[in-house]
């Protein structure tokens, strides 16, 4: 049976629709960065996703290529996750999104190396006739961090971010968003085919002990 993430590390992919704490270790991802609106159709957000899952699949399905990747298991795709800022606000305002700053990723299994990254984007640029060139392949390490299973939109996650930042007050720590520490978002939900109210989506803060 193929390996699955959400399954493996739920820790990771299965938190609480309550905070709680994590620490969340180094993690290798396919990932690509941008600004705007993620909800413009065709915009580069949209663009970006597509590039990411093309990639990915591109390794999933190597074992019926000729390149050969050391170690390889099958596996199923993680899911798409999203760190998001915007200049000058601590956070995200949800109200505007066109000023928007993202880096969408998906991770990959320890297994693909640099250079298994670059056969895949190349290959996958061959194939799906698309511009992989900006697609990088990024080791993240997240650290101390608090989480909650966000149910809902994605507009109404303040509400969300609001019973984190309690729960950190309440028990010692602070959020610690700098340049490099972002608020991430991992989606377990397909918008194209989930009502709005059912998302689900993990929310994701750095922190440090006050």
């Amino acid at each position: 049976m193929p390996f699955d993430f959400k399954k493996e590390y739920k820790e990771l992919y299965l938190p609480k629709h309550t905070p709680e704490i994590v620490d969340v270790p180094y993690m290798n991802f396919v990932a690509l960065q941008g600004t705007g609106d993620p909800n413009e159709e065709g915009g580069a957000y949209q663009q970006a996703i597509s590039v990411l899952y093309a990639i990915s699949y591109t390794i999933k399905m190597s074992y019926k290529s000729d390149h050969r990747i050391k170690g390889f298991f099958e596996y199923v795709v993680p899911p798409l996750e999203g760190f998001w800022w915007q200049n000058g606000i601590e956070g995200v305002n949800y109200a505007d999104k066109s000023d928007f700053n993202w880096i969408s990723v998906i991770r990959l299994p320890d297994f693909v190396t640099k250079a298994d990254f670059e056969w895949a984007a190349a290959a996958a640029e061959k194939k799906k006739k698309i511009d992989c060139s900006r697609a990088e392949f990024q080791t993240i390490r997240e650290g101390l961090c608090v989480q909650i299973m966000h149910i809902g939109s994605y507009d109404s996650e303040p509400e969300s971010v609001d019973r984190m930042n309690n729960y950190l007050r309440e028990n010692g720590y602070q959020n610690d968003m700098s340049e490099s520490r972002l608020h991430h978002e991992i989606y377990l939900s397909d918008p194209r085919k989930t009502v709005p109210g059912k998302l689900k989506t993990i929310i994701r803060h750095p922190i440090k002990r006050i």
